[in-house]
């Protein structure tokens, strides 16, 4: 069966571990969008972060407003589609090539997790290559429900007859093989007008990558997923969660609760508009109280804009008591869910928080009380090239796209629907009107 029609979004081809490549991502989110244009090049095995076979140097960036979206979701087609093409337009410039392909993110939708097993039957010989590809389908497969669509299908250990927890069955004999899987799903809509979107501006979509996982891949070390982390990305509309344990992806969660509501709530509460409450929650925003805040005080522009109007003056404490119910709220939630997830059973995992939404002055120790757990910001590691405006946590999810395709022979594909990165799009056309005719 084509992944087509169990709701599979685009799957790349792993990336051949001794050739080069250029890899695009685009983070497509509520508040901005980035475009990264990297050189993948075989690299050897590191010691922090092992499981990279390619070394990353980015040669184009482009960091740009977002039009058109709202809490991740496409809500204007044609402002969407302009910020998308004004964002690769100047990565462009900046590479000094043209894009053709990108590997994209996805917050909406309502991320979710599903656990579950398969089984095949084999002629008792070694397990090869294909025996794994047909699990993994056969996994895929069971993994259908109306309206969702499948963003990832990873492995967590496979079975040969009565024995589980294998990670690597090639070569080994057995006569039924299994696989334990975790399949991460989001809602069809936002996933079809994020796809059109990018399609209107006549680019491939190489693959859709949870923004969680895709934050996890540039933020963590090795060392923390083998002994368990959950990643939170505090986007502008969304809030999402990847958890990891034994190096595995095993978790995935969110909701639409962000950055965006805090800058609202200051704007509802110091009575200005949308945008000096941006600039107010990125200058001075804090969720710890200090002695002296009573006494700095804030210029708050009217909500007019106008000259003859005098501004008003608010003091830091007062910022700060808008701010921190919100932060608090949405802390609390990600507490929730972590309770009901497989991270509660690690006790001592860590938590790293990434987006623009967690550089908020305090909100590590917020985080830290709230969670109960150790706490710290993720920024992109082992990245060269990245200029200094996107080495902060803001940009941990372009980031982990770039790594992405180095992990790509972890998920099941089917390559009669895939292809490698590479230049062309001959065909494109007709596989995207294929994946909506059959899938939604």
């Amino acid at each position: 069966m084509s992944p087509l029609n169990y709701g599979l979004t685009p799957k790349m081809r792993p990336l051949a571990p001794k050739r080069a490549a250029l890899v695009v991502a685009l983070d497509v989110g509520t508040s901005k969008i980035t475009c990264l244009i990297a050189r993948l090049t075989p690299q050897p095995p590191q010691e922090v972060l092992r499981r990279r076979s390619h070394a990353i140097e980015v040669i184009g960036f482009s960091h740009t407003e977002s039009f058109g979206m709202k809490a991740g979701n496409v809500i204007d087609l044609v402002e969407a589609e302009g910020a998308v093409r004004h964002a690769v337009d100047l990565a462009e410039r900046s590479a000094k090539c043209q894009v053709e392909s990108v590997v994209v993110s996805m917050s909406a939708g309502r991320l979710a997790s599903e656990r579950l097993s398969a089984t095949i039957r084999i002629p008792g010989t070694a397990v090869g290559d294909r025996d794994i590809a047909r699990v993994l389908a056969a996994g895929s497969q069971r993994s259908a429900h109306e309206g969702r669509v499948i963003l990832h299908a990873v492995p967590i250990g496979f079975s040969l007859d009565d024995a589980h927890g294998v990670r690597d069955p090639r070569g080994m004999l057995a006569s039924i093989f299994g696989v334990d899987m975790h399949v991460v799903s989001a809602d069809a809509a936002p996933a079809r007008n994020l796809l059109l979107t990018i399609e209107s501006c006549h680019l491939l979509i190489e693959a859709m990558v949870a923004s969680p996982y895709a934050a996890s891949l540039a933020t963590l070390a090795d060392d923390e997923a083998d002994l368990g982390a959950a990643v939170i990305e505090m986007g502008a509309g969304t809030t999402t969660v990847a958890v990891f344990a034994d190096g595995r992806f095993i978790h995935a969660d969110g909701f639409a609760v962000g950055g965006r509501h805090v800058t609202l709530d200051i704007a509802r509460g110091l009575g200005t508009s949308v945008h000096d409450s941006e600039r107010i929650k990125t200058l001075y925003g804090s969720v710890l109280a200090g002695g002296a805040d009573e006494r700095n005080m804030i210029t708050v522009p009217t909500v007019s804009g106008e000259d003859r109007e005098a501004p008003r003056f608010v003091s830091r404490a007062e910022l700060t008591s808008i701010i921190k119910p919100r932060a608090e709220e949405i802390l609390e939630m990600v507490r929730d869910r972590l309770a009901v997830s497989p991270f509660a059973a690690e006790p001592r995992g860590r938590v790293v928080l990434t987006g623009g939404a967690c550089q908020l002055t305090g909100l590590s120790d917020l985080a830290a009380r709230i969670l109960g757990r150790p706490v710290r910001i993720g920024r992109p590691l082992g990245i060269s090239g990245l200029p200094d405006v996107a080495k902060g946590s803001a940009f941990a999810v372009a980031a982990g796209l770039l790594a992405y395709p180095q992990l790509a022979h972890l998920e099941h594909f089917e390559p009669r629907h895939t292809r490698q990165l590479r230049t062309g799009a001959g065909g494109y056309i007709a596989r995207v009107g294929r994946w909506l005719r059959e899938s939604f």
